[in-house]
C-alpha cells in the first residue's frame, strides 16, 4: 500500500476503535480496503446505533437472529454482548422461547432471507404488517430486513476470510490470532504473500508455475473478452440462454445436505434443517426468474427503502457502488489491468445463483472468467457459508495476494445483500399496491 493509504488506514482504526471501543477482526481484515471500511462502517453504525424505527437491543436481537442461520458464533457472541449493553432482557439469551411474539414472528422472513429469498411473497409481509397487537409497521419492518439481510451477508464475510473471535480466556492475555482453519487475520490484514501460504502447500501439487500460467490464461481471456464485446452482440435470445444454461450449471457446482446444528446456536434458530436449495432445482421451472430490469435496486428499492427508513438507501446505495467500483487497477504482480469484466462476473454470479437475470448482461462472461474451483469458493461462500474451508480459499487464484481475496469476498458479501434486498423489498412494493 501506498504510504498515504496507510496513514488513511491508521486513522481510521484509531477512529472506529475510539466509536466502539474495540478494534474487532472482521474491522482488521476490511482495513485492507480503507475506502469501502469507511463505507461500510457508515451504514452498520447508523443500522445499529443512530435513530431509527428500531429499539436498540431489538436490533442487535435481530443481528443474532440473522448471524444463527449461519452458525456464525461470532457474529452471535458479538452482539450477544451489544445487546446486554443496550439495556436488553437477558432472559430473551435462552432461546426463541423466551422472546416477545413480535420478535418470534420475524422467523419466517429470516429464514426465506438467509436461504431461499425468491420464496418471499407480499403474503409474508401481510401476516408481519397486519397481526393485530404484535404487528410490525413498515418503517420497523424495513428497518428488520436491512438487518437481517446484512447479518447473513456478513457471516458469508466471516466464514470466507476465515475471522474468528478476538478474545480467548485460555490464553494469558485473552488475545488469540488463530483463526477458522488455520486462517490468520494478521496475514489477510497484512496481506503476506499467499505464496508463502498456499503455493508451497503440497495438498495440492501446484507448481509455481502452473498457477503463473493460470493468472495469464485468466488475464488472456479477459482482454478477448473485451475484444469479442467490440465485435459482436449476442442477440436477446441467445443471452436468456446463456443465463439459463449458467443458471443450470450452478447447480452442480457444489450442494451440501443438512447439517447438524450446535446447541448454543439452535436456541436462536427455528426450523434448523432449512437451508439453501438451488432456485434453479429440476422439476422447478415454475419459478420465475426475476428480471433485475422489472424491479432494480437503483430504481426502486433505494427509494423505497429511503422512505420508509430514512437516509439508509444512501449508505447502502454508496456501499454497494463503492465495492462495486473498487479497483487498483492490478491483478496478482500485473498493474494497469482492466478488471471491470471479473468484478461483474463475479457479483452477477452471486445474482445468478438467486435467480436475477440482467437482460445487458451476457453469462457467457462467468464461464470464461470463473473457473470451477472459484465457482466451489463463490457457492459455498454465499450459500452454506458456515461450510467453507481454507481448501477452497486456497484452491482458486493461487498467484493473487490476500488482499485481492479479501476484495472479492467484500464483493459476494454485497452481492448477496443486494440480492436478498431486492427479493424483500419486491413484496414490501407488491403489498403497498
Amino acid at each position: 500500500m501506498q504510504a498515504n493509504g496507510l496513514d488513511e488506514r491508521t486513522n481510521l482504526l484509531v477512529e472506529e476503535y475510539s466509536t466502539s471501543g474495540r478494534l474487532d477482526n472482521i474491522t482488521q481484515v476490511m482495513s485492507i480496503h480503507t475506502q469501502y471500511l469507511e463505507s461500510f462502517l457508515r451504514s452498520q453504525f447508523y443500522m445499529l446505533r443512530m435513530d431509527g424505527p428500531l429499539p436498540l437491543p431489538y436490533r442487535h436481537y435481530i443481528a443474532i437472529m440473522a448471524a444463527a442461520r449461519h452458525q456464525c458464533s461470532y457474529l452471535i457472541n458479538m452482539h450477544v454482548d451489544e445487546f446486554l449493553k443496550t439495556g436488553g432482557i437477558a432472559e430473551w439469551l435462552n432461546g426463541l422461547e423466551y422472546i416477545p411474539q413480535r420478535l418470534k414472528n420475524l422467523n419466517e422472513i429470516n429464514k426465506l432471507l438467509a436461504h431461499r429469498p425468491w420464496l418471499i411473497t407480499k403474503e409474508h409481509i401481510q401476516k408481519l404488517v397486519k397481526t393485530g397487537e404484535n404487528n410490525w409497521s413498515l418503517p420497523e419492518l424495513v428497518h428488520a430486513v436491512v438487518l437481517l439481510a446484512h447479518y447473513h451477508a456478513l457471516a458469508s464475510f466471516v466464514f470466507g476470510s476465515g475471522i474468528n473471535p478476538e478474545r480467548d480466556p485460555d490464553t494469558p492475555n485473552g488475545v488469540r490470532l488463530i483463526a477458522v482453519n488455520n486462517f490468520c487475520v494478521c496475514d489477510l490484514a497484512n496481506d503476506n504473500n499467499i505464496e508463502n501460504a498456499s503455493l508451497t502447500s503440497s495438498n495440492f501439487g501446484v507448481s509455481i508455475a502452473d498457477s503463473l500460467s493460470e493468472l495469464e490464461a485468466l488475464m488472456e481471456r479477459m482482454k478477448r473478452l473485451q475484444e469479442d464485446k467490440e465485435d459482436e452482440e449476442a442477440s436477446q435470445e441467445e443471452m436468456a440462454t446463456r443465463f439459463e444454461k449458467e443458471k443450470k450449471e450452478s447447480l452442480l457446482v457444489i450442494t451440501f445436505d443438512d447439517e447438524i446444528v450446535s446447541t448454543d446456536v439452535s436456541r436462536y434458530i427455528e426450523d434448523p434443517g432449512f437451508g439453501y436449495k438451488d432456485f434453479a432445482r429440476r422439476g422447478e421451472d415454475h419459478l420465475p426468474t426475476f428480471r433485475a430490469q422489472d424491479y432494480t435496486w437503483e430504481n426502486h428499492g433505494f427509494s423505497l427503502v429511503n422512505r420508509l427508513y430514512s437516509d439508509i438507501g444512501h449508505l447502502l446505495d454508496e456501499k454497494f457502488r463503492m465495492v462495486y467500483n473498487l479497483t487498483y487497477n492490478t491483478m496478482a504482480t500485473h498493474e494497469d489491468v482492466d478488471t471491470t469484466t471479473l468484478r461483474r462476473a463475479l457479483f452477477n454470479y452471486v445474482h445468478c445463483m438467486y435467480g436475477i437475470r440482467y437482460d445487458d448482461y451476457d453469462y457467457g462472461e462467468v464461464n470464461q472468467l470463473l473457473e470451477r474451483s472459484l465457482k466451489v469458493y463463490i457457492k459455498t461462500v454465499t450459500c452454506y457459508p458456515e461450510r467453507t474451508t481454507k481448501r477452497m480459499y486456497d484452491s482458486y487464484w493461487r498467484q493473487f495476494k490476500h488482499s485481492e481475496k479479501v476484495h472479492v469476498n467484500l464483493l459476494l458479501m454485497e452481492a448477496r445483500m443486494q440480492a436478498e434486498l431486492l427479493y424483500a423489498l419486491r413484496a414490501i412494493t407488491r403489498h403497498l399496491t
